[in-house]
Formats: structure tokens, C-alpha cells, sequence
């Protein structure tokens, strides 16, 4: 039906039929992949990158690794595509029902015409007030001073008790004790078994931390879980955990998530582990097997020092037999004797000798005595002579006691002077390294190593520091 006609196929009076208008232009004809192109084209020109908040459904991962799933709100529905090579920061395992926030753009599905969406980032739709949160009391913390660097302890090198609070049903308790019992077989281990995610799961972690300080014998603490979204280590942000941590005697160790998760936790410990086993190698350094390795390896280097001290002092000893002074020290002694005897020998006869003199003038004296007085004479001379023999004896036998007095006295300063003697008395015979004797403080220089000779074993000393020698006026 025209536009020029009635109701009834009349045409209208006074309206002339119009004129025929001319042939339009031939229109442009496109390929269904060409339009597909160009509206996918005309998208990502207008929305090159845009952030969508909706809720999962219909989600799947394909045996390649993608997902797939569709985002929707009350009255729109948008298919989403997310590739495994762009899964690097996925935090946590999307599932039907959570509310998300997607970092994405538009695509045109060419084999079905269907518009979807890119995903490039995926989190939970409350992670923005999350880390609002987390920031705020991050810097409230951090005000207090409770993640200076100053309050860290350092870990004890060989702790006999370590205490674990963690979940006793989790991946980390498994890599935990596989860990320590791997590194040092017979640690004592406390666990105190929490909650690590959910409403309730602060308080019991912060109660177990306290636990663990009232028990008194654990010597390092490790607190923490597997991986998870921040939605699920937010526990270990909350302020109770941290102060609990902070208040701790013990030494805490943090192993929350993996490496690249990071919680309130982690900053206020003594120690950050990157994930639960390397919070077992860091309590467990050096492993049992490394300390006996080192024992047995000092125990060897202790035996052959012990055994080449032995060698050099025994070798000290035979040169030290093999001088002059010890090797003929009874040959000196023989000598002084002969000497000794010697000089007995020669008072005797010089005694001799004035006693013949004196007899002879004691004959000549008689010749010139007067006849009448001989007998006299002779009797005062015989006593006189009785007397000089008294006082002769008398002084050979002091003489003689002299001379073995001296005699004694050379023996006893030639046993003195003997090295042996010396040592004895407690000095000690001080030597480099080169066997030489010191006899001076400025023949050592400070850190030298010097040997020690005592009359019973050897000793060696190390030179801490020299004193000027004192003068004549200062002794």
C-alpha cells in the first residue's frame, strides 16, 4: 500500500500521483568478519582498558589452563575469557558467587558474534577497602615503632624447642615439619593448633602466641599458613596479631603466604620467611649434618696440631740435649772435684813443709838457750811447739773447710747456672718460632707466637704487647 492511497486503495482527491524519484547509490556491502573487525576495532578505541565490578557465574577451567566465566549484576550479563599467561597476579581461586572487580576490555568473539570480556586482573570487589585498611594501620604501627629494625632479635643458633602456631591441617604444618625433621631429626616441636583464616582466627593465633612465652622452654617461635588471597592472611594484619607478636619474649618468626604476600606480620617479626619451609631452614641453620661436619673436620685439624706441637717440642728437646751444657754437665762436675781434691792435697803439704821449718828453728833456738834454763826453755818450747801444733791442725782443718766449703759452693753455682736448674726454680726458656732463644723483650714483636720450656712439659704464648726496658733509676 502507498503512502498515497486511502484506507480503501482510493487515491486522495487533489493529490497527483508523485514524480518517481531517482535510482539511490549502490550501498557498501561488508563481510560479516569485515564489520566484526571494525566494531572490534570501534571497542577498543573507546574502551581501550576499563574496570567491571560483577558477580561469577558458569565458571570453568579448560584442560589449558584458561577460565572462563561470565559477569553479571541484576540485569546484565558480559562473558569473560581470562588466559593462563595472564594469571601471573591471581591471588586466589575465583568461584560462582563472588563478587569481583576485573581489569579488562572489550572483545568481539568472531566465530559466535558475541561481544565478552578480556580479563587482565582479577580481585575480590572488597580488596579496595582491604587495603585502605591495611595501610592506615600499617602507619599507625609504624608510628609506635613496632617494625624498627632496632627491636629485631636474631634467632638462636641451636634452639632445643621450636613452637609452631599454625592450622595442624594445612599445607604449612606439613612443610614445616617435614623441614625441620629433614634438617635436625630430634627438635622438640610444640604446636599450638588455630585458626588461620576466618572470623575467630586473629584471637586464637594472638591466645597461641601468648601460650607459647608462659611455657618457658621454647627457644624460637614460627607463626603462619600457606598462601591465600589477602582476604585469607588478613588475620595475620589484624592489630591483635601484631601486638602479640611484638609483645613476645621469643623470638618470632614469620611464614605467612608465599613471598610476594606481605602482612603486618611479616613487618613486626624478628625474622620474614618467604614461605614455611624456608622458616624451617632459617631455625635450623647450620642442619645437624653441617655441625657434625664441622666437628669432625676441627676434631682432625685438632689432632694433627696436637700431633705436630708434640713433633717440634720433641724435636726442641733432642737439640736442646745435644748442647754442651747438658750433654757434659756431670764431666764439669768431675773436674771440680779433681780441683777439690787438688787443693786438699796441696794444704796438707804446704802444712808439711812449716811444720819441718818450724821444728828447725826450734832446734837452732835450742842451741842458743842457756845451759842452766834448757830444761825450761825446752819444756815452753815443747808446749809452745804443742800449741803451734794445735793451732796448726786448727787452721789445716779450717783451710781444709774453706776449700770444701768453696768447693761446694762452685758445685752448687755450676748446678744453678745448669738450664735445667734454672727451669726448676720456675723461669722458663722463651724461643721463636726458629728455635732461637730470646733474651730480650725487643728481639719479639706483639702478636709473635713464642714456645715455652718449663722444667716439666712446653707451653705456647702469643706476644700481646712489649714494655720498654727499665733503666738502672727506675729498677
Amino acid at each position: 500500500m502507498s503512502l498515497f492511497d486511502d484506507l480503501d486503495g482510493k487515491r486522495l482527491a487533489g493529490d497527483d500521483p508523485p514524480t518517481p524519484p531517482s535510482s539511490p547509490a549502490e550501498p557498501t556491502v561488508l563481510s560479516v568478519s569485515a564489520l566484526v573487525a571494525e566494531v572490534k576495532g570501534l571497542l577498543g578505541d573507546v574502551y581501550p582498558e576499563v574496570w567491571v565490578r560483577g558477580e561469577i557465574a558458569g565458571f570453568k577451567i579448560a584442560s589449558s589452563g584458561h577460565m572462563y566465566f561470565a559477569l553479571k549484576d541484576a540485569s546484565a550479563m558480559l562473558s569473560c575469557a581470562w588466559f593462563k599467561f595472564r594469571q601471573g597476579r591471581l591471588r586466589f581461586l575465583p568461584q560462582d558467587g563472588m563478587e569481583v572487580e576485573a581489569r579488562c576490555r572489550f572483545d568481539l568473539y568472531a566465530p559466535r558474534g558475541s561481544l565478552q570480556l578480556m580479563i587482565e586482573e582479577l580481585r575480590p570487589a572488597c580488596i579496595g577497602a582491604l587495603l585502605l585498611a591495611f595501610e592506615e594501620r600499617k602507619q599507625k604501627l609504624a608510628a609506635e615503632g613496632l617494625f624498627d629494625a632496632a627491636r629485631k632479635r636474631p634467632l638462636p643458633a641451636y634452639p632445643r624447642t621450636i613452637g609452631l602456631v599454625t592450622s595442624p591441617t594445612g599445607a604449612a604444618i606439613h612443610d614445616l615439619l617435614v623441614g625441620l625433621r629433614r634438617r635436625w631429626p630430634g627438635r622438640r616441636i610444640v604446636l599450638a593448633p588455630v585458626l588461620v583464616q576466618g572470623p575467630g582466627a586473629a584471637p586464637q593465633v594472638a591466645a597461641a602466641i601468648e601460650r607459647m612465652n608462659r611455657l618457658g622452654d621454647v627457644d624460637v617461635l614460627i607463626v603462619g599458613r600457606g598462601g591465600g588471597s589477602l582476604e585469607d592472611l588478613w588475620a595475620f594484619n589484624e592489630e591483635v596479631v601484631v601486638r602479640a607478636i611484638a609483645a613476645s619474649r621469643i623470638p618470632v618468626v614469620a611464614a605467612v603466604g608465599h613471598e610476594v604476600d606481605v602482612t603486618l606480620a611479616d613487618l613486626v617479626a624478628d625474622v620474614r620467611a618467604a614461605t614455611p619451609t624456608a622458616a624451617a631452614e632459617l631455625v635450623t641453620t647450620p642442619t645437624r649434618a653441617e655441625v657434625r661436619r664441622d666437628v669432625r673436620d676441627l676434631s682432625a685439624r685438632a689432632a694433627d696440631a696436637a700431633q705436630f706441637a708434640v713433633s717440634e717440642r720433641r724435636d726442641r728437646l733432642d737439640r736442646a740435649r745435644a748442647r754442651y751444657g747438658f750433654r757434659r754437665a756431670d764431666d764439669l762436675v768431675a773436674a771440680l772435684a779433681q780441683t777439690v781434691d787438688a787443693l786438699a792435697e796441696r794444704l796438707m803439704r804446704v802444712a808439711a813443709e812449716r811444720l819441718v821449718r818450724a821444728k828447725g828453728d826450734m832446734r837452732a833456738l835450742a842451741g842458743r838457750v842457756h845451759p842452766g834454763r834448757l830444761v825450761e826453755r825446752v819444756a815452753a818450747l815443747v808446749h809452745r811447739g804443742q800449741m803451734l801444733g794445735q793451732r796448726l791442725t786448727l787452721a789445716q782443718q779450717a783451710a781444709f773447710a774453706v776449700r770444701t766449703q768453696r768447693a761446694g759452693t762452685a758445685r752448687a753455682r755450676l748446678v744453678a747456672l745448669s738450664p735445667r736448674a734454672v727451669l726448676a726454680r720456675g723461669y722458663a726458656l722463651v724461643t721463636r718460632a726458629d728455635g732461637a732463644v730470646v733474651r730480650a723483650a725487643a728481639d719479639l714483636m706483639p702478636d709473635a707466637t713464642v714456645g715455652l720450656e718449663f722444667a716439666r712439659g712446653h707451653a705456647t704464648a702469643r706476644i700481646l704487647s712489649l714494655a720498654p726496658a727499665r733503666t738502672t733509676e727506675e729498677t
